[in-house]
């Protein structure tokens, strides 16, 4: 386990490029053609969304 002390400027900045890159991810996924790639695109997502969610504050979870 990594832990890291942000700022609460870095914190908020980290969750919006979290939640941009998720976002942009739903894109790149449904645009590709390669079922592996597609499966691999997945996998961040998944990965990068929990990351996003341990960020959050408990209570707008």
């Amino acid at each position: 386990m990594i832990h890291l002390d942000l700022t609460p400027e870095e914190h908020r900045i980290l969750i919006e490029v979290l939640s941009s890159d998720i976002s942009d991810l739903g894109m790149e996924i449904s645009n590709t053609d390669s079922q592996d790639y597609r499966e691999a695109l997945k996998d961040r997502r998944q990965t990068l969304a929990k990351v996003l969610h341990a960020l959050e504050p408990e209570g707008n979870a």
